[in-house]
């Protein structure tokens, strides 16, 4: 596996998990199924590159929140409400839940706006977006055993 397939898992991974319209898990599963030996390699990379990019989420609330009212800015209050409330009523925790296709974004940048402390926020949301890519990599390898 080359480094360049490393850095594809990890970019993909990253977006994914910001606001840009991606997604990281068809990506995840080719590599797997080039490269089976290398599933753990695949999941670190894309379990980080997700992480960092979640990271950035928490950063925009840290210190955007100031243009929401800007056409470019990348919540809608809805949005943001939604997470909020959540936020308040389960506290950090939802962040194991930062993995999931809706909602998942906004509640990184709650977390950042909401001054969650980043080594907690880093760890938690590294925990849920691992466990995420670790059943995108055993149904991508239960899928490729099938056939």
């Amino acid at each position: 596996m080359l480094i360049l397939d490393y850095l594809l898992i990890f970019g993909s991974a990253f977006a994914a998990a910001t606001l840009l319209p991606f997604y990281s898990e068809f990506l995840v599963a080719a590599q797997l199924a080039r490269f089976p030996e290398q599933a753990f390699g695949i999941w670190l990379v894309a379990s980080m590159g997700n992480t960092l990019g979640a990271a950035l989420n928490w950063v925009m609330g840290r210190y955007l929140l100031h243009y929401q009212d800007k056409r470019w800015f990348p919540f809608k209050v809805e949005q943001l409400g939604k997470a909020q409330h959540w936020f308040q009523k389960y506290g950090v925790w939802t962040l194991l839940f930062a993995w999931l296709p809706v909602g998942g974004d906004p509640l990184t940048f709650v977390a950042g706006l909401m001054r969650v402390n980043f080594g907690v926020f880093f760890l938690l949301t590294f925990i849920g977006k691992a466990l995420r890519y670790l059943a995108v990599i055993w149904f991508a390898d239960v899928a490729y055993s099938a056939f």
